[in-house]
């Protein structure tokens, strides 16, 4: 093997240790017939297997916290979906046992995702965890998961199933690399939000043997295989220097010549809001409040929840500014009352605004929320649109607000080629952009943000993205209006100094992510910032416009 691998860095810091494997996975439990008579005994194991691992995901969401909490309620909801418990019993009844009902029911379901194109790929890796938990559960083994070790690892796997990464210790596994995933999987995001190095997209990361030693860049995507004194201590020398940098980089965002650039977090509810406050959030530039909405009850929450939660992360920055997204439900997020159940494609039909102005009670009940919430406080609230394709559905979402007598500024999300190309129209009917450079990379290229094999593609580095995002700055610049960037690629420090100089007004990430950006901004000028932009733009590959960039801002 290779002493040298490559895949992409999704979360910062340098991790040297062995390398544990994670424990496995499919069961596929032996196909043998039951008795008619014992039917409704298998029928009742399963379902209780079932609620057993709907209610293990909750636990550990609840202990988790954060934006984990809200994807693996999503995923006991998946457990509990009534159109797969029914599939199940159907087998069951004619013959199947327990286990062997659940593998068969979620392998169908799983070809019906894999059959619409694979959209929901990140999607089908949760389905197949919590098929594997179920199956295992009525097996009576161990469930998949992290290796037990009293020793610090690192860990490699396929992929990590949301319920895995959400409870890693960072005191056990210093950083993890997986084979599967791209920069903004569940993997990926979770990662940064603990603060644990993580390579993912390696190809051959299985390969790797058990107890080899591996040096993880998590800034870089660079594995070292055994690496000798002089690159631990060259690692080691370069994560220390990193550290000192942090520490001395306080106070609001800035280059080094004093151009502003807020730093703000992102967030999924209240639960995130005190490690947002010990980063030195400014703010909130996403606020998700789709996690509101992943209960079991199958409708909204009603507007008095809604208040409560919108007014605990309002109250936590006062004089600052909290920027809510509306409900952005569909494509990978789909509710029950909400989305549509049988579009061939749901990334490209449905979801977003067009959801909610198809279902304008919801919208208003949220907007009343809000106005309700920011009531008597000391906060710039603003509120925004998920996928905005053009000045109708930028004026149909401010009238929206007006409407509800909202006291906000409204914004929209550039997630949409189209949005950037018009953004000076659609800055017509609203006050401030806000790119959301996951999603609009994925429309952009054609390429799943969830789908290992096309991550390149999903690399925001890519000089097509670098040109939309120009183009929606300077639009905003046009328009006296601002426009900043709440996607993933504000966590990288190279890349915050980039979008810097295409005119982005904030950056908006994950709190653990903050005093990186802060340390990088802090060390360059605008003008330099502004080169580097340039000369990455000038690239024809994602690989050459970071080196570029790096050349410009490293003085080579």
């Amino acid at each position: 093997m290779k002493t040298t691998l490559r895949g992409v860095g999704v979360s910062h810091g340098v991790a040297i240790g062995e390398v544990r494997h994670m424990g496995t996975a499919m069961l596929e439990p032996p196909a043998k017939q039951i008795p008619a008579e014992d039917a409704e005994r298998e029928q009742r194991r399963a379902r209780q297997a079932v609620e057993a691992v709907a209610a293990d995901l909750i636990a550990r969401g609840n202990l988790a916290g954060g934006e984990a909490q809200g994807v693996l309620e999503a995923q006991a909801m998946m457990a509990q979906d009534p159109e797969l418990m029914a599939d199940v019993d159907r087998r069951i009844a004619v013959g199947s046992t327990a286990e062997r009902g659940v593998y068969d029911a979620f392998a169908s379901y799983r070809a019906l995702l894999a059959n619409a194109g694979e959209y929901l790929a990140g999607r089908v890796a949760d389905l197949d965890d919590v098929r594997n938990r179920i199956v295992a559960r009525l097996l009576g083994v161990p469930m998949p998961g992290v290796p037990d070790s009293d020793q610090p690892y690192v860990l490699i796997a396929r992929d990590l199933a949301p319920a895995d990464t959400a409870l890693l210790d960072p005191a056990l596994v210093l950083g993890f690399v997986t084979e599967e995933g791209g920069p903004t999987s569940h993997s990926a995001i979770l990662a940064r939000a603990l603060g644990v190095p993580a390579v993912v997209a390696l190809p051959g990361a299985q390969e790797l043997a058990e107890g080899t030693v591996i040096a993880v860049d998590g800034s870089t995507g660079d594995i070292f295989v055994e690496p000798g004194a002089e690159k631990r201590a060259e690692l080691e020398r370069a994560a220390a220097a990193r550290k000192a940098a942090l520490s001395a980089s306080t106070g609001p965002g800035a280059t080094s010549d004093g151009h502003q650039v807020p730093l703000l977090a992102n967030i999924g509810g209240p639960a995130d809001v005190p490690t947002a406050v010990e980063a030195g959030a400014e703010g909130v530039g996403l606020f998700r409040t789709e996690f509101l909405f992943l209960d079991d009850s199958g409708r909204a929450p009603s507007e008095e929840k809604q208040v409560e939660a919108y007014r605990t992360v309002l109250a936590a920055f006062p004089e600052g500014r909290v920027v809510v997204r509306v409900l952005d439900a569909g494509a990978d997020k789909p509710l029950a009352f909400l989305t549509p159940a049988d579009e061939p494609n749901p990334a490209l039909g449905v979801r977003g605004l067009r959801s909610l102005l198809e279902h304008p009670d919801v919208l208003r009940t949220q907007l009343t929320a809000l106005a309700k919430a920011a009531e008597g406080l000391p906060v710039h609230l603003e509120v925004m649109a998920p996928m905005v394709a053009d000045r109708t559905d930028a004026k149909a979402f401010a009238d929206a607000c007006r409407e509800a007598g909202l006291s906000a500024k409204f914004g929209a999300m550039v997630e949409i080629p189209s949005a950037a190309l018009r953004a000076r129209s659609i800055l017509q009917e609203v006050e401030f952009l806000s790119l959301g450079t996951n999603d609009l990379a994925q429309y952009a290229f054609a390429a799943d943000r969830q789908v290992g094999a096309v991550s390149r593609l999903q690399d925001p580095w890519q000089p097509a993205l670098l040109d939309l995002v120009a183009m929606s700055a300077e639009s905003a610049r046009a328009e006296g209006k601002s426009c900043g960037v709440c996607g993933e690629a504000a966590s990288d420090p190279l890349l915050a100094c980039v979008l810097t100089g295409l005119g982005v007004t904030s950056l908006s990430m994950g709190a653990a992510s903050i005093p990186y950006v802060r340390s990088a901004l802090a060390q360059h000028t605008l003008a330099q910032c502004e080169r580097a932009a340039a000369a990455a733009r000038a690239a024809d590959t994602a690989d050459e416009a970071r080196k570029a960039a790096q050349a410009v801002l490293s003085g080579e």
